[in-house]
């Protein structure tokens, strides 16, 4: 048995050979290709597969659209965009904004910057969408940022395009500012198109023309590391620039404008009676609009949200005050047209009007004398108008008022215009749950008591008076242009309404306001020209009652702030009219004193300005001798 061997225990020595040298090869080239392949990414794209390595992913980023610009009437930039830059958390790959922005904040104070953000607030931020550390940074803070890289996941620096407002206080009002959209914002977005981050107008034109204005972002997709550092761009998808806004503004005028009211108090309003164009528009104080685009300092939002001047009112559209004795022209026109007077009927001023136990008082304690129509407006008496309020009653004059333009807002397109008061019997009864008393229509027919209306409303009426009666609607905007620069949109004069009163009666209106500037006793002889082109109106309204004793009047010491409103309105040149102006300084005293020549610096510098651009049509030789009204 010893011949039988097990076939497994033999030995073959050329059968498998062939085989076990080829599986050896092959692993050998394998093992070969694998260290060369290792040896090419650690060491020739090493850096690349070290940035791969960290986690990359793929993020898309928003790029702002370009605001549009806004221009003047005459082409001169207003707003002008501005790069801007800003610091940024994305919360992807950490969500612990505390710890970095503590981080962020602990390296400014290394390198003694401050912060323009309340950190403490923005820590609290539960949303994902990209939340702004700080805006509107110098190089210092970008170079914080830029080092410190690693120590801050999530943060990066992000181009912002900026407003620039370059006429600061003197336009704030009109043009307003933009800022970052609140949440309350993007909840509200009935469009559905604000995103956190998106800069939305706030104020003015910045915020009523904000869907034209604001454009369509654009967005990139990125790949970024795990500290959310760009990599490489993947895909691009341009923003789309917003329309450009043309004003009506003249500028030169309103720098004139802004230099008349001498800071003082109050608003001032000049418009083209022929189209309802605005020319110029100034409240004071004001406010700088360029605080704000970066996101305001809180310091600085408690100065002026805090300042009882509220530089922030736009006085012209939202200031309501009693009207005066600008007022009278409703009145007389309503008593006209009730023909409860003929204009050469007339009341005895003494000085005062009974009825029961009050007085009422002229301003002039003397009293007028005979006053007739004409006379009543020149020398503005108060007794002559007592007597046709009442016999127009509330109600009556109420009708007349609001057909004059008062009471309602005029539509122009700004924000947070109000209407006024015209009160009636009704409305006391609903306001107040009174019943309206005979002896509270006296002071309504010369302006005061209830009575409120802006200065923008005031300019309003006198404009259609003197352009035969059409209420235009007030325009800001004349054109929009879109990205290209071809107009999408113009502005047309838009009648809105007409004044319940007959040429023949605005004729004798619009002769006696040519008599309170240029005939003798006319309470507007400071507004007087060579010319004698101007037709206005003094008003003077009271903010504080006074007793109706002689000896309790003398004793009342009034604070700067109950002191008189001056007023004044007017339109040019007569015989063509052209411009409108309204003027009122707050607590500063009579209105031909104070108020009528702030008018005329206006008046004059809206002429002077168009003799220099366009020949200015002669007047007549005679114009300036005159010393009756002209003729209608």
């Amino acid at each position: 048995m010893s011949g039988n061997t097990n076939p497994l225990n033999r030995h073959d020595s050329g059968i498998y050979r062939p085989k076990v040298e080829l599986v050896i090869i092959v692993i050998c080239v394998v093992f070969c290709v694998l260290i060369l392949r290792v040896w090419h990414l650690q060491v020739i794209k090493g850096d690349e597969m070290t940035q791969r390595a960290e986690t990359n992913s793929i993020r898309s980023h928003k790029i702002h659209s370009l605001r549009g610009m806004i221009y003047d009437r005459d082409g001169n930039i207003l707003v002008d965009n501005q790069p801007s830059y800003d610091i940024v958390f994305v919360p992807d790959k950490t969500r612990d904004l505390k710890t970095v922005a503590q981080t962020l904040e602990s390296f400014y104070r290394d390198h003694s910057l401050t912060m323009t953000q309340d950190l403490s607030r923005l820590a609290e931020d539960k949303s994902h969408a990209p939340i702004r550390l700080d805006k509107n940074v110098n190089a210092k803070k970008i170079a914080v940022v830029e080092t410190r890289s690693r120590d801050l996941p999530g943060v990066t620096v992000e181009i912002v395009p900026n407003r620039e407002y370059l006429y600061g206080d003197m336009m704030a009002h009109l043009i307003g500012y933009v800022g970052e959209v609140s949440r309350a914002e993007i909840v509200n977005d009935s469009s559905k198109k604000y995103e956190g981050g998106d800069f939305i107008g706030k104020y003015g034109i910045e915020r009523f023309f904000d869907t034209s204005l604001r454009g369509e972002n654009g967005a990139e997709e990125i790949e970024v590391n795990a500290r959310g550092r760009k990599i490489k761009s993947l895909r691009k998808v341009e923003p789309t620039q917003g329309n450009n806004l043309h004003l009506t503004i003249d500028t030169s005028l309103q720098k004139k404008v802004w230099e008349a009211m001498g800071g003082r108090r109050g608003a001032a309003v000049v418009t083209s009676v022929q189209t309802g164009e605005i020319l110029a528009m100034v409240s004071t104080p004001s406010f700088n609009p360029n605080l704000f685009t970066g996101g305001i300092a809180p310091r600085e939002w408690q100065k002026i949200s805090a300042s009882p001047q509220h530089p922030m009112e736009n006085r012209a559209i939202s200031g309501q005050y009693p009207p005066g004795s600008t007022y009278k022209l409703v009145i007389a026109a309503a008593a006209l047209e009730e023909k409860i007077v003929t204009p050469q009927k007339t009341f005895f001023c003494d000085g005062t009007f009974k009825m029961g136990s009050h007085t009422f008082r002229c301003w002039r304690k003397s009293g007028h004398g005979y006053v007739n129509l004409y006379r009543s407006i020149v020398e503005s008496c108060d007794v002559y108008y007592y007597h046709l309020g009442n016999q127009l009653g509330v109600d009556t004059i109420a009708k007349y008022a609001y057909g004059c333009g008062f009471g309602k807002v005029t539509g122009l397109t700004l924000p947070r215009e109000k209407g006024g008061l015209v009160p009636t019997k009704e409305w006391k009864k609903t306001a107040r749950n009174q019943s309206w008393l005979r002896g509270e229509t006296i002071p309504v027919s010369i302006g005061q008591g209830y009575n409120l209306a802006t200065p923008l409303q005031l300019a309003h009426f006198y404009a259609a008076l003197a352009n035969g009666g059409i209420l235009y609607q007030p325009v800001l905007v004349r054109q929009i242009d879109g990205p290209d620069g071809q107009p999408v949109w113009k502005a047309k004069p838009e009648e809105t309404g007409r004044l319940p009163i007959s040429e023949a009666n605005m004729k004798l209106l619009n002769r006696a306001l040519w008599g309170v500037v240029n005939d003798g006793g006319g309470t507007g002889s400071a507004v007087r020209r060579p010319e004698r082109d101007v037709c206005g109106k003094t008003g003077t309204s009271q903010v504080v009652g006074l007793p109706m004793s002689d000896e309790a009047r003398k004793r009342r010491v009034l604070s700067a702030a109950h002191k008189d409103h001056a007023l004044f309105v007017a339109f040019a040149p007569y015989n063509k009219p052209e411009i409108a102006v309204s003027v009122i300084a707050e607590n500063a005293g009579g209105g031909g004193a104070v108020a009528a020549p702030i008018a005329r610096k206006i008046i004059d510098a809206y002429f002077a300005g168009k003799k220099k651009n366009t020949p200015h049509a002669s007047l007549p030789a005679s114009s300036p001798r005159m010393s009756t009204p002209p003729s209608p």
